[in-house]
């Protein structure tokens, strides 16, 4: 009996996970993916659905024998979103170096703080959580006007004699980015460096390592998967991230969470929309799964 018991509980281990990306992440992929395959129509919802999964079998056949990949064929030709892709990317990814530049001394600091204190610095990470993300987003635009809080400094500290444009320009996303994200930077490096044994350190120090060698030989390497799991948590969400740039950036900034908003709810097409996101996905997921087969197989090797 208590095998079966150890059983049944290590099959729902492995079930739970897999059945909530089918129902929260496979279903809904699915619904976007069959919308991006329908026209464009004056109807609510606004398109000619290519097939219903009420159909029978032999008209939902029909159907799918011929639905429509137009949709895809026209993002392929027009620039504008290919434009966005990139820019997307490459936002997210300048936005991502940056945070890791910012967390790595702080993670560090709180892994090297005394055990005491630790939790409540934890608790200083995530405080801004407390807030809404869209009042804590409008105070940088308060911040970072040519009359906010950032120029009146400066300049009453003589610093500048005119007020800086920032509010409106990539710089201003840059700004919003990093503070955005990056308690999810801390929060996994942190988990890596409080692991780590101190000893090393001190073993890398009496073979001659300077302090500076030990860190990037021993405290580095060591905290890589806390590096690497921080940029996910940075970069996957940052890439079709449509608040900051709508609200802090300028018109030249062209985000592609900017040009979905702007097919569903100001061209209301929703099958363009849907192809959209459907690429997107594709180009987040694909090379996170590449990457996580070839960890698979460096820890397979590695055993």
């Amino acid at each position: 009996m208590k095998t079966l018991g150890s059983s049944i509980y290590q099959r729902l281990v492995i079930i739970i996970p897999y059945a909530w990306l089918l129902i929260f992440f496979l279903a809904p992929f699915l619904i976007v993916f069959r919308i991006s395959l329908s026209t464009k129509a004056l109807s609510v919802p606004p398109y000619d659905p290519a097939f219903s999964w009420s159909d029978g079998f032999g008209d939902w056949w029909d159907k799918l024998q011929s639905m429509s990949f137009d949709n895809y064929t026209w993002l392929a030709g027009d620039p504008l979103y290919f434009n966005a892709y990139l820019q997307s990317l490459k936002i997210a990814g300048i936005s991502t170096i940056l945070t890791l530049i910012i967390a790595y001394p702080i993670a560090y600091g709180m892994a090297q703080a005394p055990r005491s204190i630790r939790p409540t610095l934890l608790m200083l990470v995530i405080l801004p959580f407390w807030t809404s993300f869209l009042i804590r987003v409008y105070s940088w635009m308060a911040i970072l006007s040519t009359t906010g809080l950032l120029n009146q400094l400066l300049m009453a500290f003589g610093i500048i004699h005119e007020p800086l444009v920032i509010l409106n320009t990539n710089t201003a996303v840059y700004i919003g980015m990093v503070y955005s994200y990056l308690p999810f930077m801390v929060l996994p490096l942190y988990s890596s460096l409080e692991k780590m044994d101190g000893t090393l350190i001190e073993a890398a120090q009496d073979l001659g390592c300077t302090p500076i060698g030990a860190f990037w030989r021993v405290t580095f390497p060591l905290s890589i998967p806390g590096v690497i799991a921080g940029c996910m948590l940075v970069f996957i969400p940052a890439v079709g991230e449509f608040v900051i740039p709508d609200l802090l950036g300028g018109s030249e900034t062209l985000m592609i969470g900017k040009v979905l908003w702007n097919e569903f709810y100001g061209n209301t097409d929703w099958p363009l929309a849907s192809a959209v996101a459907t690429i997107l996905l594709l180009v987040l997921v694909v090379p996170i799964v590449f990457f996580q087969h070839m960890q698979a197989k460096a820890d397979e090797r590695g055993r």
